[in-house]
């Protein structure tokens, strides 16, 4: 063969050649721009692999937490309290200090009424002993307490600490249900507890909170103040009833 006849089957070749890269690189441009799926990743590293599968059962979600034993181990220590005292109606001699100097004694003359007030208290002995705030019998002239099964037993003040609003009572009767005392070094900022009491004499109601705060002071309730701040729902007649942690011990009494 002559050089001047092998030139021109080179430069075909080559223009072969040329032809078949363009096409493929069109063919890819194409693919990468409608499908880039098809076409493998090289940024990414070797030996990772993702594997997702649709499944037809539902994703398992965690079961809430029940509180029940708690509450059915606390509730039945629960009592509500209702109290009534005598009390002298006010007069223009009450609120006259003119009438009060000159007439001292005519407030002892007005006539008197019967108030009545409820609140909560916590059996803690099974001999009838009944912790609640002071200033839920406070002048009380007669004190009833009603059990958990509806039961309504006469109690008398055996002890009371105005400064730190607390009070003992002793119920009249024996084989009482006691609760439980807690540790308080284990309570901490966040864990649940429960108050249970008798908020506008429902009778034994159960509300759910967190702590909030631990060691609450200066709030100008009590002279002595060392209180659990609790988010648990806390109404009137809830006073002197029972704050419990989840295992249905006694941590605190409300106010």
């Amino acid at each position: 063969r002559s050089p001047t006849r092998e030139v021109p089957l080179l430069r075909r070749l080559w223009l072969v050649f040329a032809q078949a890269c363009t096409v493929c690189l069109a063919a890819l441009f194409v693919v990468t721009t409608l499908r880039p799926d098809l076409v493998p990743r090289s940024s990414e590293k070797p030996g990772q692999v993702v594997l997702l599968q649709e499944t037809s059962t539902p994703v398992s979600t965690p079961t809430v937490a029940s509180f029940s034993d708690a509450a059915k181990k606390a509730m039945p220590a629960v009592v509500g309290i209702y109290t009534t005292k005598e009390m002298r109606q006010r007069g223009p001699v009450q609120d006259d200090p003119l009438l009060r100097r000159y007439f001292p004694d005519l407030a002892e003359r007005l006539p008197r009424q019967r108030a009545t007030s409820l609140g909560s208290g916590v059996i803690v002995s099974s001999e009838g002993y009944v912790l609640t705030n002071n200033h839920v019998i406070e002048g009380a002239d007669d004190i009833q307490i009603v059990l958990a099964d509806g039961r309504r037993i006469g109690a008398r003040v055996r002890g009371t600490d105005p400064e730190s609003d607390l009070a003992v009572l002793k119920a009249d009767g024996e084989n009482f249900p006691a609760i439980t005392f807690g540790t308080l070094d284990r309570v901490q900022v966040g864990d649940f507890v429960l108050a249970i009491g008798n908020p506008f004499g429902f009778g034994n109601t159960v509300t759910l909170g967190i702590v909030s705060a631990l060691g609450r002071n200066h709030l100008g309730i009590n002279r002595f103040e060392d209180f659990i701040q609790t988010d648990a729902a806390i109404n009137p007649g809830n006073s002197g009833g029972a704050l419990v942690d989840t295992a249905g011990n006694l941590i605190g009494i409300n106010s």
